[in-house]
């Protein structure tokens, strides 16, 4: 079987395989893959479609914050666009194999594209839960599917502008507190 060590190498490598692919693919993607949280968002800002990388703006400034306040490690987050660099969405099965390949814990959806996008790749998943607005990936509830926690968020950069809207964000952030220690 070989030592720890030579497997740990082993899966590290088959990680950079498969992101590789979806890059290949056209999948964008940032921060750390092998976190326990993953923010998908479908509706990316015009420096995100081009040179900068997802979650740099202002939104994911106000997110990696609130994972800080939640007890999240400062490193402990991965984003990946819904849409690819020109701005065309993934095909239903691509975004279902990264979100596969990224394998964490809770999935985020930052805004409508994003939770459509989950509705499409997970469609068999979700159509099998009893609660229609947990069915339907409803703001602000929490559904389990393939293990994973899932939230949409509903629109969490516009919600940025307003202070009301910025405090249901807050909230709804509240119920995704890490599943193990806090750092």
């Amino acid at each position: 079987m070989g030592s720890r060590a030579d497997r740990q190498t082993l899966y590290v490598e088959k990680a950079k395989a498969d992101l590789a692919s979806l890059e290949q693919r056209g999948v964008c993607m940032g921060g750390n893959a092998f976190s326990s949280i993953l923010f998908l968002k479908g509706e990316p800002s015009k420096e995100e479609l081009g040179d900068k990388p997802v979650l740099s703006g202002p939104d994911g400034v106000a997110l990696r914050a609130a994972l800080g306040a939640l007890g999240y490690a400062p490193e402990d987050w991965c984003a990946m666009l819904t849409v690819s660099g020109d701005g065309v969405a993934l095909d239903a099965t691509l975004v279902r194999e990264a979100v596969c390949a990224l394998d964490p814990a809770t999935l985020v959806a930052c805004d409508d594209a994003a939770a459509q996008a989950l509705r499409d790749a997970y469609a068999d998943e979700l159509v099998s839960l009893d609660d229609f607005e947990a069915a339907m990936l409803a703001p602000g509830k929490v559904v389990r599917v393939l293990g994973m926690r899932v939230m949409a968020l509903g629109g969490f950069a516009a919600a940025l502008e307003d202070a009301h809207e910025k405090q249901v964000m807050w909230a709804r952030l509240k119920q995704l507190p890490p599943l193990g220690e806090p750092y």
